[in-house]
């Protein structure tokens, strides 16, 4: 607040970056005055007002607002070794220190600010990179040693078996690859990821391939569990560094030794914030609407990530200011494109209500955030979103429908479950289509797929948690035999040359 001219202003409690107008509300949230611990600096930025905590204790009873996930990054570029038993000795010991007290930190935070945070994460340094050292074939002991360490902090997941192949295979790319499939199978929180493609490369083609083939042997492998092996497997094209959302997390090679990144969620509190609109409200008003919640949900993204990097003892990363949605009633992006005015998700005009949507979210919170990144806009996975799931067994979601969102949104075809009898073929081309948007829109793109061994379409694989239920929806079948069996590279396009 500005003081009135000619007077001081006065001494107040200052929440980390929040303001409570005294003691009684700070017992009431069960904050932790911390004026005296910080500098000048921290204490007079993005101060909140009594009314807007009101708004965020209302966001979080009654709209279904959690910090997604705190995601703690960790290189393990010191890892490195030639003995495989070595490095998995390393590893473990490199992570469960590091990471020692990320659950309790996070636990001490949502009792202390009353905001949920859903999941506790960890991301590594891609996986293929450290294993270069070594001349074993198998790598699936690296994915069960992550999964232990993961198990041993009691964190969900753990992403970050992955590889970067968008310009070439290197011999552990491969390996790591090969690995995947019995990885994922035996462990139940390790994630992989797999970039084949980025504007400046193109799209490596003969790893789009492989990737396909991957991609289905996950799904045979865990035929036991929904195929749920594939859930846990993305394809990127322009993967970030520093995303903190799974399966896709790494930990990049320009990254500190340690950082903290934070994924806001929120969709139920902007579909409630859109809901108070009336339908004469006109696109800048719907924009402007958008824009003001993205900033109040960013704003306690980015007092958790500041908290728990100091508490912590390492650096603060990224605030990614992704639109998460889960099968909970209420909290789908589809009902907010719905609230935008289209009938029913999938429907005609889809595609401007979300481009819209991820546009006012980038403007709104990239203001309230030091530092942006991950991937940061509207999330459209079929499995998690509970408006999304009622569109493709209404029929008006389509798979080319959602390639068609995907050139607007935060990343691509996500948690979609297609039959089982697809062919390589088909997968690989659905995958390159996804990396085709990707690298001509200078955009990141993805794909994650579940191909339903031994289920046909219109039957539903059921995750539960946060992966919801996923209808397996139809798919075109006229891929032919030749386009994925081609190989090469797809060049790079004129608008890579930026330099």
């Amino acid at each position: 607040e500005t003081p009135a001219a000619g007077r001081p202003p006065k001494a107040r409690r200052c929440l980390h970056t929040t303001i409570a107008p005294g003691p009684r509300t700070a017992r009431k949230l069960h904050l932790r005055p911390v004026l005296a611990r910080q500098p000048h600096s921290e204490r007079t930025r993005m101060n909140i007002t009594p009314q807007e905590i009101v708004e965020t204790l209302a966001m979080v009873s009654e709209q279904n607002l959690d910090l997604r996930t705190i995601t703690m990054g960790i290189s393990l570029n010191s890892c490195a070794d030639e003995d495989l038993d070595r490095m998995c000795q390393k590893v473990y010991d490199r992570i469960t220190r590091q990471a020692d007290h990320l659950v309790s930190v996070a636990e001490d935070l949502e009792r202390e600010y009353g905001i949920p945070i859903a999941n506790k994460r960890v991301s590594v340094t891609p996986i293929a990179q450290i294993a270069a050292c070594t001349s074993a074939q198998d790598l699936t002991p690296l994915a069960r040693t992550l999964d232990r360490a993961a198990e041993t902090l009691g964190i969900d997941f753990l992403g970050g078996f992955s590889a970067l192949v968008h310009k070439g295979l290197g011999d552990a790319d491969r390996r790591l690859i090969a690995s995947i499939p019995e990885a994922l199978a035996t462990t139940s929180r390790v994630c992989s990821s797999v970039n084949v493609a980025s504007t400046r490369a193109g799209i490596n083609m003969d790893a789009v391939l492989l990737m396909a083939e991957t991609v289905l042997e996950a799904a045979r492998r865990t035929t036991d569990i929904q195929c749920y092996g594939a859930a846990k497997l993305v394809v990127f094209a322009n993967m970030v560094e520093d995303s903190p959302f799974m399966a896709g997390a790494v930990h990049g090679s320009g990254e500190a030794d340690a950082v903290i990144n934070v994924g806001v969620s929120g969709p139920g509190v902007m579909a409630a914030a859109l809901a108070e609109l009336p339908d004469s409200a006109n696109l800048m008003d719907v924009a402007e609407k958008i824009k003001q919640t993205a900033f109040k949900i960013t704003r306690a993204g980015e007092l958790m990530s500041r908290e728990a990097s100091r508490r912590l003892g390492v650096e603060k990363g990224i605030v990614d200011l992704s639109l998460a949605p889960t099968p909970a009633a209420g909290d789908s992006v589809a009902k907010i494109l719905e609230l935008i005015g289209v009938g029913e998700c999938g429907g005609p005009g889809t595609t401007c209500a979300l481009a819209l949507l991820n546009d006012a979210v980038k403007k709104g919170g990239v203001m309230a955030s030091s530092s942006v990144g991950g991937l940061s806009g509207a999330f459209i996975p079929v499995s998690e979103d509970a408006g999304m799931i009622r569109a493709a067994q209404d029929g008006a979601l389509s798979l080319e429908k959602l390639e068609a969102m995907t050139s607007v949104c935060s990343v691509g075809l996500d948690m979609i479950a297609i039959p089982g009898d697809s062919s390589v073929e088909t997968i690989a081309g659905i995958i390159a289509d996804e990396m085709a948007i990707g690298v001509i829109n200078t955009k990141t793109t993805a794909v994650r797929v579940i191909p339903a061994i031994g289920y046909n379409e219109g039957d539903v694989l059921e995750f539960g948690g946060l992966f919801g239920s996923a209808p397996i929806m139809p798919v075109n079948q006229f891929a032919g035999t030749v386009l994925a069996h081609r190989g090469g590279r797809f060049p790079a396009p004129l608008n890579s040359l930026k330099n």
